[in-house]
């Protein structure tokens, strides 16, 4: 930790002095300056810098707000320590760290209002396995489907791994826009 604002004007400015790799954006109903404000000039200022929104609110237009001015993730404030580093690790190395339960509504919605009603396509190839995989992904993280699947953690997680190559992916997001586009799972389950 190299420091800790106590608002959104904070939060911009010390981003612009101490560079970190990644911004913890705890609040985005601030007042003075938004968090969602603060995090859209930490990001378009600062395009090396990472912001999580961790938030109380977790509904659907907080996330859309958030991700839109450039949060690489939307963990909600619920999660356990460990699955905050994580989320940590994960926005610092590029990719996406939004909670399963936040992503599968919103994926779902955005699938629902823009994509035209046609036959779904499923990935070419899948084994029963690695549909099963993809389907788990859009509804739970590694540790959940290594609990369904009665499988070690670390077979989960070569299983994805092995899956995010097969359809093209490269992280958990995109792969659940696929499940949800083959229509391997619906919004609500």
């Amino acid at each position: 930790m190299v420091g800790e604002a106590a608002d959104g004007a904070e939060a911009v400015e010390l981003s612009r002095d101490l560079r970190p790799d990644v911004v913890l954006m705890d609040d985005l109903h601030m007042p003075s300056l938004d968090g969602v404000r603060a995090t859209e000039l930490i990001t378009a200022q600062l395009p090396g810098v990472r912001v999580l929104a961790l938030s109380t609110f977790d509904l659907d237009e907080n996330v859309v707000a958030a991700l839109r001015a450039g949060a690489d993730g939307f963990p909600p404030k619920d999660i356990s320590f460990e699955e905050l580093i994580e989320g940590i690790r994960v926005a610092h190395r590029g990719a996406s760290a939004v909670a399963p339960r936040l992503l599968t509504r919103l994926i779902g919605t955005f699938v629902r209002a823009s994509r035209p009603r046609a036959v779904p396509a499923e990935p070419a190839g899948l084994t029963g396995r690695e549909r099963e995989i993809l389907m788990l992904i859009a509804r739970g993280s590694n540790p959940e489907i290594a609990a369904d699947l009665a499988a070690s953690p670390s077979t989960v997680k070569n299983h994805v791994t092995s899956l995010f190559a097969k359809i093209g992916v490269r992280d958990r997001a995109q792969a659940v826009i696929v499940a949800y586009e083959a229509a391997l799972v619906q919004p609500g389950e």
